[in-house]
């Protein structure tokens, strides 16, 4: 039976990179669901519900995210500004096994993405993998 992976991911990721992350969590025939937050919005925008830029790049990481999975049993979409909510939101109708979480650091995160992956360590009982890639596209796992 294949596992079942949620991939949030804030940034995008690199073909390869993503291909060896996911193979090394969930093998070639992982059920995979990609959700890509609309974080990247300022405090001004996210207030008075200006959210359509973001969305827009959110929905092209999404979907960039899925091509390049390993494997054929994927399915993107766009998830709250929010990325602990927009977990929330994706386990509500796809039962993961584990999550994966790719975002920038949090030197380089917007202020909605700061600190999503460990406040999403803490709240969700499933085994979570954390990265972040860094603007050069380095990857660093920081936990799973």
């Amino acid at each position: 039976m294949p596992r079942r992976l949620l991939v949030v991911v804030t940034t995008r990721v690199a073909d390869k990179t993503l291909r060896d992350l996911v193979r090394s969590v969930g093998g070639d025939d992982a059920e995979m669901l990609v959700v890509a937050p609309a974080s990247e919005i300022s405090r001004l925008d996210w207030l008075t519900n200006a959210e359509d830029d973001a969305h827009a790049e959110a929905a092209s990481i999404a979907d960039k995210t899925a091509a390049a999975t390993p494997t054929t049993n994927v399915e993107a979409q766009v998830g709250d500004s929010d990325p602990v909510r927009a977990i929330e939101d994706a386990l509500r109708t796809f039962p993961a096994d584990e999550i994966i979480i790719a975002t920038r650091p949090d030197d380089q995160a917007g202020w909605l993405e700061e600190g999503s992956g460990e406040t999403a360590q803490a709240r969700f009982p499933l085994p979570i993998t954390h990265v972040t890639v860094d603007e050069d596209g380095t990857l660093t796992r920081r936990g799973g």
